[in-house]
């Protein structure tokens, strides 16, 4: 019997209203988005302030207190950053409660062009959670977290740098960890979808050219810095070739999938 598929309860906050059937909810997917993404986007409220702020920032899905726990389980968010920055300082102000954050990540695999403009539309993959930020004042936790950031730029990166990190540079940084209230996840794979009266337009069908336009990012050939004095690594130069071709085989299978 295979594992139950944890998903986060559909509520007021989390539920996919627009197109609901694209909604997902499963605990794996979602975290597997937030973690395969470069930069989250985070958004919180600032006191005195009439607009709230939203921030690029490195991250990752993960559990201190359960290191072994996948994607599948619950997990917390840890959010790297400079310790003065007005992110780390509001987490620090708002005490064991948190502070209410939002975070996103989106893929785009394709452009979608229809006969007409209405029907453009995107493949893509994109996920939010909600929850509450603290800052990790734990050491230990802290350098869990570090490590844990590092990793996800390139895996094993973390112990292949210099190692400790200085006290200057754990003095620096600051993590904050979100303990997630619920999350949600949309996606559009396929190709293109045109109403049928304009199938039905011959007009349109002999000017009008439909199709997908395959989208992924790719790791280009890797530049040496100025006083680099070791050959590009076997570990690193592995992740720079699967990050293409896994982008490249998901773009083109979202783009050869069946549209219903």
């Amino acid at each position: 019997m295979g594992r139950y598929e944890l998903e986060y309860p559909k509520d007021a906050t989390n539920l996919v209203k627009r197109k609901g059937e694209r909604g997902i909810y499963a605990l794996e997917k979602i975290h597997s988005l937030i973690n395969s993404s470069q930069l989250i986007h985070v958004s919180f409220n600032v006191p005195n302030s009439p607009f709230p702020v939203t921030l690029p920032m490195i991250g990752q899905m993960g559990s201190f207190d359960r290191p072994s726990a996948d994607l599948g389980d619950p997990l917390d968010l840890y959010i790297h950053g400079y310790v003065s920055s007005r992110l780390f300082n509001l987490g620090r102000s708002a005490g064991e409660e948190g502070m209410p954050v939002s975070c996103a990540v989106s893929h785009v695999d394709g452009l979608i062009l229809a006969l007409t403009a209405f029907n453009h539309s995107y493949n893509y993959r994109s996920a939010l959670l909600f929850g509450h930020a603290t800052l990790v004042e734990d050491q230990e936790e802290k350098l869990y977290a570090m490590e844990l950031i590092t990793n996800s730029v390139v895996p094993d990166r973390w112990k292949n740098s210099r190692l400790p990190p200085t006290n200057a540079e754990m003095q620096s940084t600051s993590i904050l960890k979100v303990k997630i209230a619920s999350g949600s996840a949309k996606y559009r794979d396929g190709g293109v979808s045109d109403d049928k009266h304009d199938l039905e337009n011959e007009d349109a069908l002999d000017t009008v050219w439909t199709g997908v336009v395959p989208i992924y990012s790719t790791m280009g050939e890797p530049i040496p810095g100025p006083y680099n004095r070791v050959g590009l690594p076997a570990y690193a130069k592995g992740f720079f070739e699967e990050f293409s071709a896994r982008n490249k085989k998901q773009s083109l299978d979202a783009a050869n999938k069946r549209t219903e």
